[in-house]
C-alpha cells in the first residue's frame, strides 16, 4: 500500500504533502525533526491521507497536489476527509 499525505503545522499555516509506503514511520519523522523542510514547523498533524495499490498511481497524485499550490483547496480536502466524505 502507498500513501499520499497532507500534513498541517500546528505551529503556523503550513502544509506539507507527501508520499510514502510506511505512513506511521514517515509520520514520526516529521515530528522529530528528521526531515529537512518540515522540521522547521514541528508539530505536524495528519489533516488528509489518500490510499493507493499502485506506487505510480501515487506519485501521480501527489505531484497532482503539489501542482495546485493552493491552501485554500487544502484546507477543503482537510475538512471533507475529517468528516469521512470519500474524496478521489
Amino acid at each position: 500500500m502507498f500513501y499520499v499525505y497532507v500534513l498541517k503545522s500546528k505551529l503556523l499555516d503550513k502544509y506539507y504533502i507527501g508520499f510514502t509506503s510506511n505512513l506511521a514511520d514517515r509520520l514520526k519523522r516529521h515530528n522529530e525533526g528528521r526531515e529537512r523542510y518540515t522540521k522547521k514547523y514541528i508539530p505536524w498533524e495528519l489533516v488528509y491521507l489518500k490510499n493507493f495499490d499502485l506506487k505510480s498511481d501515487a506519485l501521480k497524485y501527489e505531484k497532482y497536489l503539489k501542482s495546485l499550490r493552493s491552501k485554500r483547496y487544502l484546507k477543503t480536502l482537510s475538512k471533507e476527509w475529517r468528516g469521512g466524505s470519500s474524496i478521489g
